[in-house]
Formats: C-alpha cells, sequence, structure tokens
C-alpha cells in the first residue's frame, strides 16, 4: 500500500463505549482532519444523536460510515495489528509505543501485505481494561504533565492521527511507490485469538497449563506472539503442529 493511501484504507480508529457525543463527533473531525475515514464504535451510549453531528463539522461523512458492533473483538479481528491507547501499567509489562513510534509501526504494517491496523481508545471514565489490552499487540501512551495526565479521548485522537499525517506524508516523499516487503500477510486478529485458543487447548491437554491456577501464562505467550508477529502462513504452520501434538497425546488422538 502507498504510504499516501495508508490513513484512508488501512487505519480503523475503535472507540469503546464512548459515553458522550459530542466526543464521538469530535473525534471523527480530527480523522477528517487527518485523511483518516476508517471509524468503529463498540456500544456507544447514544449514537447517532445531533451532538456527534454538530461536533464532526466537516467529519460528518465519517460519522455516516462508522460502524456500531457489540464488542471489540468484532471491531478488531479483520486487522493484523491492534495498537490500544492506554496510560495504565498492567501487572504483566506489554510493549509500548508513544505516537510517533506507533506511526512508524502502523507504516510498516502496510508494507507486510497490505496489512490493516486498528487503534483502540477506551472509555472517558475508565480507559480500556485488562482483557480488551491483552488484544493489542501494542500499547500506545501519549506523554503528558504528570500533575495532570488526563486527556479527552478526542484530543488524544488528534494527537495520534497527526502523527500518522506526518509519518505517512514523510513516506510518501521518500517511497513514492511504496512497494510490500513481505511475502505473505499478516495473520489478522481472528486468526491469532483461534491460535490462542488452540494453544491453550493443547497445553491443558498435556498437562502443562491448568485453566483453574493459569499463572498468567497464556498472557505471557500471547506477549510473545506479539513480539514475534506471525503471519498467516506461519500461524497455520504453528497450528498445524499443534494438531500434530494432540494426536501423539494418549487417548487424544482416537
Amino acid at each position: 500500500m502507498v504510504a499516501k493511501d495508508v490513513l484512508a484504507g488501512g487505519v480503523r480508529i475503535v472507540l469503546v463505549e464512548p459515553s458522550h457525543p459530542g466526543n464521538i463527533g469530535a473525534v471523527a473531525r480530527a480523522m477528517k482532519t487527518m485523511g483518516l475515514s476508517d471509524l468503529v464504535l463498540v456500544n456507544p451510549e447514544l449514537f447517532p444523536d445531533p451532538r456527534a453531528r454538530w461536533r464532526a463539522m466537516g467529519g460528518a461523512d465519517i460519522l455516516e460510515r462508522a460502524q456500531v458492533l457489540g464488542d471489540l473483538i468484532s471491531a478488531v479481528e479483520d486487522c493484523s495489528l491492534v495498537i490500544g491507547a492506554s496510560a495504565r501499567h498492567l501487572s504483566i509489562p506489554w510493549p509500548v509505543l508513544e505516537p510517533h513510534q506507533a506511526a512508524q509501526e502502523v507504516l510498516s504494517e502496510a508494507t507486510r501485505a497490505s496489512g490493516r491496523t486498528a487503534i483502540v481508545f477506551g472509555r472517558e471514565s475508565r480507559g480500556l481494561t485488562t482483557e480488551e489490552l491483552n488484544l493489542c499487540q501494542w500499547h500506545l501512551r501519549i506523554p503528558a504533565s504528570p500533575e495532570y495526565a488526563s486527556l479527552n479521548v478526542a484530543m488524544a485522537v488528534q494527537v495520534v492521527c497527526y502523527e500518522l499525517f506526518v509519518a505517512a506524508e514523510a513516506a510518501s516523499r521518500s517511497d513514492p511507490d511504496g512497494e510490500p516487503e513481505w511475502d505473505r500477510p499478516p495473520a489478522t486478529i481472528k486468526e491469532l485469538e483461534a491460535l490462542y485458543s488452540h494453544l491453550e487447548e493443547t497445553l491443558t491437554e498435556l498437562g502443562f497449563h491448568d485453566p483453574d491456577h493459569p499463572r498468567q501464562v497464556m498472557a505471557r505467550l500471547r506477549r510473545l506472539a506479539s513480539r514475534i508477529r506471525p503471519d498467516t502462513t506461519e500461524v497455520g504452520i504453528l497450528r498445524g503442529v499443534l494438531s500434530a501434538v494432540q494426536r501423539m497425546i494418549p487417548g487424544q488422538g482416537e
């Protein structure tokens, strides 16, 4: 994907359970000014709503095309890279990016056979849950004053979209053709979630993993896969290996 087309076709902004329609409209306006157009809303409290249109101004067309879905996995399952915006510090440290670093990752993803990226923003009151953050390969943190580091969700989206726009413009000038560099499409979140389920099932059958006392095994394996970033073919190979292992477990392959 050519860098200048990445923003319009390769980046999705996801808002999880936004509570105020004005924020949805302001996000649409922020996206419009920076060339993004794919907006997904997960369980919005009030949408559609005239206050969203008022705040969107010239970004009203983005609101008209916005998808409304019931859960985060549905919003990102066709994406190969998911970045979750959060100021939280989890018990298991996760790879963290600042906005300018995230922009470079997004552009790099677009060269992997046109990989699609979702950037996820949480609830105004409490952000994203641990389970939602576990769906993300990277976490994104916007540097701010320690005296008051809380950004309105639309402000946060504006900062991130600006960095994406600047990075895409620079990439377009330096690489006008934007030829893909990878030979297989990156694995989507749907494919990765199927891999994690298959892996947990196999480890349980082997007696290595106890679902009742998980010891953060699966969370750490998710983090490992997030660092490796397997493509579709690699995920298929790994699942083939898991299936072969299952057939060798006494009582499982009969």
